[in-house]
């Protein structure tokens, strides 16, 4: 018999803003690799993963499925646990 997975609780959304004008382009990638990194780095705290080695590319990027976003880089899983790091010794 499979277990189920845990469910994530609904976050609530704010309403968006524009970005502002006249940026370079790696500042915008950047800023959205970040808030994708915190949305994932939040969804897997909700999840039970509270320490950035139980947080491997493969499970971040399952995460990314469950809550509907893009599969993430490299890049952004390392910012993901960042975070989580971060989170931990907060």
């Amino acid at each position: 018999m499979a277990v189920a997975a845990p469910s994530l609780p609904t976050l609530p959304t704010l309403p968006k803003k524009p970005m502002p004008a006249g940026r370079p382009r790696a500042w915008y990638e950047s800023h959205n690799r970040q808030l994708k990194a915190m949305r994932l780095a939040i969804a897997l705290l909700h999840s039970g993963v509270y320490r950035p080695e139980q947080a491997s590319n493969r499970r971040i990027r399952a995460t990314a499925v469950r809550i509907g976003v893009h599969e993430p880089s490299a890049t952004t899983c390392r910012a993901v646990r960042s975070l989580i790091h971060d989170a931990a010794n907060y």
